[in-house]
């Protein structure tokens, strides 16, 4: 028979079921063109969240089996230890000498042993034929369903088996055991002392723990979702703005702008499709000016052309004079013309292209170019020596056309003095400013208000000796714009008008 004793482990599994946000439903990628960058994005975070979330609860699950083998391999090394240091060093108290019989040694030993939960500790003594347990005793605790002592096939099994652990599997469930045996000797039958574990109660407990840590995914799943769904809502809110401002634009509005919030990377689109939408709009008001502009000033010239044309007669003296007259009138057509796209190309990233420049080459160039305008008084005010970042023939250009607008509105013998200079703002910062300063008549406070802007030209005061359509001073500020900069008229000390240009050292992107 079998000397047995079933002893249960009272240890309890604290896996911390740690709860992390999941996904575990939709995964499906969207591939319709039709799914809004809300959903997709919506979509792509319940991805990485369901596949986090299974891998941490998967990852947890095996972590806590793996604990609870490890837990029962020290517990079977643990008892197993214990018999065989006690089979070594264990005394008889009946003879006060070693055992020589197993069953007194079994029965004493687990005497005085305690089984744990789900644990049973076994004597095996054979004491028939094919090393059959012939007898057995029960635990004085026993807390296992199904016990091995109560299965005649599980215990020839173990008994039996030549390993000195193992597992036996059973219709009622797996069972972890460790034995030490005491060999026969002398007519002694052959014994074992040995350790069972069920651990089917753990291992539940663990996939408890992963069941619990599934139904929290699920609820942080759905509380994503809400959330997430908003958010993106959120996010996505300029962007949507950006597609309905767009849908809503046309030739006749672009006034609309969408509301920058906050300073994010969505902020920042929102800031960049309002200054698109602000060069859209000014390039349709300069195409929608150009073409008034056009129209306006171009309709007299035609009209003059076209009424002498419609009058000539066959007397070659006025055919000639008809001719000089249609000529002066398209070569001034040609002007506006030019003048025109000039002031429509002003509105592109392109229109000035600088590079380093030497100030006072470049003043000493329009000085040169400016003496052939007129028989005059030029002097060369003063000059900067330095350097800075222009467009040198857009510079020339502009300085030109201030010095022909001072030679039509002085007479000859007046001065014209043009110079250059560096100065300092309040702010410390560098400016170069190029002047170009007569003694004529000077600009009256009327005229100065307006005379940079399309076809504006002074009162009699500036004389009226000029035949510009009054896009001159235009080109100049469209010019020191273009650089980052402004045109500023002042007076002299003696009278005239000092039209500056006024520009950064390093010209600024528009």
């Amino acid at each position: 028979m079998t000397a047995q004793t079933t002893r249960t482990t009272t240890e309890t599994t604290t896996a911390a079921a740690r709860p992390t946000t999941t996904d575990p439903a939709t995964t499906a990628e969207p591939a319709h063109r039709w799914i809004s960058a809300r959903v997709r994005i919506l979509l792509w975070l319940l991805v990485v969240m369901t596949v986090a979330l299974t891998a941490v609860a998967t990852t947890t699950r095996s972590v806590l089996l793996r604990d609870v083998d490890h837990r029962v391999d020290r517990l079977l090394a643990q008892e197993t230890g214990e018999f065989a240091n006690f089979v070594r060093k264990g005394v008889d108290p009946r003879s006060g000498k070693r055992f020589t019989d197993p069953d007194p040694l079994l029965k004493l030993h687990l005497e005085r042993q305690y089984a744990d939960p789900d644990e049973e500790l076994l004597g095996l003594i054979d004491r028939g034929a094919g090393r059959t347990p012939a007898k057995k005793e029960q635990s004085r605790a026993p807390d296992v369903d199904h016990a091995l002592a109560q299965d005649p096939g599980g215990l020839r099994a173990v008994f039996g088996s030549p390993d000195a652990s193992g597992t036996l599997h059973r219709a009622d469930g797996v069972v972890r055991w460790s034995k030490v045996e005491i060999g026969a000797d002398a007519g002694r039958p052959a014994a074992a002392f040995v350790v069972a574990f069920h651990p089917q109660r753990e291992q539940d407990k663990a996939e408890g723990v992963f069941h619990m840590l599934l139904a929290i995914s699920g609820v942080a799943l759905l509380m994503t979702t809400g959330i997430g769904w908003a958010v993106a809502g959120r996010i996505l809110r300029p962007v949507r703005l950006v597609r309905t401002t767009a849908a809503q634009l046309t030739e006749q509005d672009l006034t609309r702008r969408i509301p920058v919030q906050g300073r994010d990377d969505i902020a920042a689109l929102a800031e960049t499709f309002n200054g698109m939408l602000d060069r859209l709009e000014r390039a349709f008001a300069a195409q929608r000016e150009f073409v008034d502009d056009a129209g306006h000033e171009l309709r007299t010239p035609i009209t003059i052309v076209r009424g002498h044309l419609e009058l000539m007669g066959d007397d070659p003296r006025e055919r000639e004079e008809t001719v000089r007259i249609v000529m002066e009138e398209l070569d001034r057509m040609s002007r506006i013309v030019e003048d025109l796209l000039l002031l429509a190309k002003a509105e592109r990233p392109d229109f000035v292209t600088p590079e380093p420049v030497q100030l006072a080459e470049l003043t000493a160039d329009v000085f040169v170019k400016a003496r052939a305008l007129g028989e005059r008084d030029w002097r060369l005010a003063e000059v900067a020596d330095t350097e800075a970042e222009l467009d040198p023939q857009r510079i020339t250009q502009a300085m030109v056309q201030l010095a022909q607008n001072a030679v039509q509105h002085t007479v000859p013998g007046q001065r014209i003095g043009i110079g250059s200079r560096v100065v300092r703002d309040r702010a410390e910062r560098e400016r170069v400013e190029l002047y170009v300063a007569d003694t004529g008549p000077g600009v009256t406070e009327q005229d100065a208000a307006v005379i940079f802007e399309r076809f504006r030209r002074g009162t009699a005061r500036r004389g009226s000796r000029g035949t510009g359509a009054g896009l001159g001073l235009a080109i100049v500020q469209a010019i020191a714009e273009g650089h980052g900069g402004r045109a500023e008229l002042g007076r002299t000390d003696e009278g005239g008008a000092t039209f500056t240009l006024v520009l950064n050292r390093r010209t600024e992107p528009r």
